[in-house]
């Protein structure tokens, strides 16, 4: 039976194929109409994440005081969020809410660099000095 349109090749059906594959991921990818996307709040969730071993070393500046307050070594997790409103990024400790944040797009003097008691460099050297013996001649 012949068909309306003609005959169709492999080819010609492959490149149909993926004409609509990329016009169903552009439509996907375009901004709500709202322009506000999907999230519900002002805040929208980028992850969670361990807190590395750098982020204890940060100088906090007015730590609370007390032995019941949570310190920044204690925190297990950083929660990072976005403003969608200013573009704001922060970062926060789960248990300390001690926050960093940045947004370079409001010409404000950035949060970074922070200061740190001790830097990346430090911790390894430290960590160099107190491995055993076979793992300093494996580290030469």
């Amino acid at each position: 039976m012949v068909q309306p349109w003609g005959e169709v090749s492999g080819g010609d059906m492959r490149i149909g194929l993926s004409l609509v594959l990329v016009g169903g991921l552009l439509a996907a990818c375009s901004p709500s109409p709202s322009g506000g996307g999907s999230t519900s709040g002002r805040y929208a969730g980028i992850g969670v994440f361990d807190t590395g071993r750098l982020w204890a070393q940060m100088v906090r500046e007015n730590a609370p005081s007390g032995p019941e307050k949570a310190r920044i070594a204690d925190d297990e997790h950083v929660i990072v969020v976005v403003d969608t409103h200013t573009g704001e990024v922060r970062q926060c400790g789960d248990l300390s809410g001690y926050c960093i944040s940045m947004n370079p797009w409001n010409g404000t003097k950035p949060a970074a660099p922070v200061k740190l008691a001790k830097h990346a460099a430090d911790l390894d050297a430290e960590a160099r000095a107190q491995a055993p013996e076979p793992a300093k001649a494996a580290a030469n």
